[in-house]
């Protein structure tokens, strides 16, 4: 079962347009679909696309058994009061159920952990990306923190580890992007008609073939990262939609998961992006909390692989990457 609380912004909605925001990716045909087979009342009876949702309601959505790729199954709590929670997400966890998952899915670990009154997050990552995410404890301090979001008060700051020895210490990447049309995949492009888009980065650190990078992302367009450190001419390693060669041949990644073949050309198993650090006006009291998430165990072991692996001459093995060294992979040093 899935619930929804309906936000007061989104009082008034048709049932299946409130399903669209909150399902990312779904056409209105297949939200008339699932609230046709799968949306009920609290009493058990069944719901219209046509209804008008109410602020305050909560949505019930009763899915039958379905076979769920596997995910990690776990967040860390960085923060929490009476008003917020900031999760540590890990990478291969997706944020809101879709066509794919459903129980495998950080709106479903926190529904376990907190019951129906479940904190909802105010942003979202993606499934590969791994770091801090802020949820409101109540319907409240879920409407400020999107606000806050939308207001652009919060600061964000990712690490990536990208292709190539980056040539400038510091920069800023403004260029527009707009969505484009490409399979069944979201993708995003560097084009002049696009919406406005600015990234502040700044060199940590250079090996040879490779640099691990901090950004500021000024704006929050979708994919904003990726394209911009792409069109800079240094992808983010193990990126399968904006790598160097493109997004065709890494269709099969995404949608049968890597092979070895795939593997080597991607540099990783998943795209090398962390969000390390969240600032944030606090619902409560508006005082400005910042929480921090230290680089996860693999782009750790990732960063201190051999320079050949880094920069595309060589592989560590298929297997060496995706075995975890220990509970909290203190044995890989930044």
């Amino acid at each position: 079962m899935l619930t929804f609380p309906v936000a007061r912004e989104q009082a008034g909605l048709r049932l299946d347009r409130f399903l669209q925001s909150r399902i990312p990716r779904i056409s209105r045909t297949r939200a008339k679909a699932i609230v046709k087979r799968c949306a009920h009342r609290a009493d058990g009876t069944k719901r219209r696309a046509s209804e008008r949702v109410k602020a305050g309601e909560t949505v019930i959505i009763v899915r039958p058994p379905m076979n769920e790729p596997p995910v990690p199954k776990h967040f860390g709590v960085l923060y929490e009061d009476e008003t917020v929670l900031v999760v540590d997400k890990p990478s291969g966890l997706p944020m809101h159920p879709t066509a794919t998952y459903h129980k495998h899915t950080l709106t479903w670990l926190l529904y376990e952990a907190y019951g129906e009154d479940a904190p909802q997050f105010a942003h979202r990552l993606d499934r590969e990306t791994s770091g801090v995410v802020v949820c409101g404890k109540s319907l409240e301090a879920e409407v400020s923190l999107k606000k806050a979001f939308e207001d652009r008060k919060t600061r964000k700051r990712y690490l990536a580890i990208v292709r190539g020895e980056v040539a400038l210490d510091e920069g800023e990447i403004a260029e527009p992007i707009r969505g484009a049309t490409e399979g069944l995949h979201v993708r995003m492009e560097i084009h002049p008609e696009g919406n406005p888009a600015r990234t502040h980065f700044r060199v940590l650190e250079r090996r040879e073939g490779a640099s691990l990078v901090s950004l500021r992302p000024i704006t929050g367009r979708q994919h904003q990262l990726r394209v911009h450190l792409a069109h800079l001419g240094h992808p983010i390693l193990g990126d399968k939609l904006y790598g160097p060669e493109g997004s065709a041949p890494f269709e099969e990644a995404i949608d049968i998961g890597l092979s070895e073949a795939l593997l080597e050309r991607l540099g990783h198993p998943r795209q090398a992006l962390h969000a390390t650090e969240l600032e944030f006006p606090h619902p409560a009291t508006g005082d400005f909390l910042a929480v921090e998430s230290l680089l996860p165990w693999d782009l750790r072991r990732l960063w201190a692989a051999p320079a050949e692996a880094l920069a595309g001459r060589a592989q560590v093995s298929f297997e060496a990457l995706l075995e975890r060294p220990d509970a909290d992979g203190s044995s890989v040093p930044l």
